[in-house]
């Protein structure tokens, strides 16, 4: 499956949650699904997008890492699901949407946590979602970065 299609699932499921159990384990999902991201981007991406793709797989596991693991049969790991990832760009602006969303949901999870190991595994989940924003922001910027020094040169190829 496409990894637009897994992004805006985990969204949508993250969106619906309602109970702190069901959150956590959306929040899992979202970070294997960026870490399944990173992986592919480092094998098969831009070459430029390499290095901070293997940090986004490491970021991403540590985010999944300080959950616990919710209990998924292998259907329902999204992460799983993803074969293919067509247009980098549109993905890592989606990805980095919902890493927002995750922390967001995560500092309400640890604002009403009632014991301290739910609070701790909430805010380093906070810390490795942002950690992981910020490495999909600067894939953008790199990107973005290609794309301005390719696309000058178009016009010139075409002229002659």
């Amino acid at each position: 499956m496409d990894a637009m299609r897994l992004i805006v699932a985990s969204r949508r499921a993250l969106a619906g949650c309602g109970e702190a159990p069901a959150v956590l384990t959306e929040v899992w999902q979202a970070q294997a699904l960026a870490q399944a991201v990173g992986s592919r981007l480092a094998v098969s991406g831009p070459p430029e997008l390499r290095g901070e793709a293997l940090g986004l797989t490491e970021l991403a596991g540590r985010g999944c890492g300080v959950l616990d693991a919710p209990d998924l049969a292998p259907d329902e790991l999204r992460a799983a699901q993803l074969t293919e990832l067509t247009d980098a760009r549109r993905t890592l602006l989606c990805l980095g949407g919902l890493l927002g969303e995750v922390g967001i949901a995560l500092v309400g999870i640890a604002s009403a946590a009632a014991d301290e190991r739910t609070y701790w595994q909430c805010v380093e989940a906070i810390d490795a979602a942002d950690e992981s924003r910020d490495r999909v922001r600067e894939m953008l910027r790199k990107l973005a970065a290609r794309e301005a020094t390719i696309l000058p040169d178009l016009p010139e190829r075409e002229a002659g």
